[in-house]
């Protein structure tokens, strides 16, 4: 992929406010970054924790920043007032749907089960050839760690092929997934004949 068609990525972040302030700090950076870029961030919608500084860090330096958060989110006051753009959506089963569509790379920063699950639902997609594009892991204090022995793990024991271990790729920094995306390996638009193995 070239810098030119990199133009909008999705993020999973996490909202929480007590994590190690290290993952807030590396979303801001992200944020940053991409802004930087003229790239388009898809998120979550949220104001508080990795999201919110993700968001502030893109917003800081005029950066397009989507959000997409299901109603009850909303009604419980945990979108991000501060974007321009933020697309409200039934359930989060749509929110996933949407926040993948159209985008030219998944970026997922350290979370709780909801970014797992979407991080896991983004490789399902790729691995059945419906995503054909990057997935960056940010491996911030060694989080991912524990996650990619086990996606290791499910290729060693031959429950994927050995082809699927490009399907992600893991980063220490947030100043490494631009060069991350740009050399990624190509996916498979056939990847559903190999998915069963």
């Amino acid at each position: 992929m070239s810098n030119t068609e990199l133009k909008k990525v999705c993020v999973y972040c996490a909202s929480s406010r007590q994590a190690n302030p290290v993952y807030q700090q590396d979303a801001k950076r992200l944020g940053e970054i991409l802004a930087k870029n003229s790239i388009t961030i898809v998120y979550g919608g949220g104001a508080v924790g990795s999201m919110g500084a993700l968001a502030e860090g893109a917003i800081y330096f005029g950066g397009k920043v989507v959000g997409i958060i299901p109603r009850f989110m909303v009604d419980l006051e945990w979108a991000n007032k501060k974007i321009s753009d933020l697309i409200i959506v039934k359930d989060m089963a749509e929110r996933k749907k949407k926040m993948i569509e159209d985008v030219d790379a998944v970026i997922a920063l350290p979370g709780g089960t909801g970014t797992l699950e979407e991080l896991f639902e983004a490789i399902t997609c790729k691995r059945l050839g419906f995503y054909l594009n990057p997935i960056i892991l940010v491996n911030t204090l060694g989080f991912y760690d524990p996650c990619i022995e086990l996606l290791e793990k499910c290729v060693s024991e031959q429950f994927m092929d050995q082809k699927h271990n490009n399907m992600w790729t893991y980063v220490n920094e947030p100043e490494d997934v631009l060069p991350a995306i740009f050399s990624a390996p190509d996916w498979y638009k056939d990847a559903r004949h190999f998915a069963a193995i």
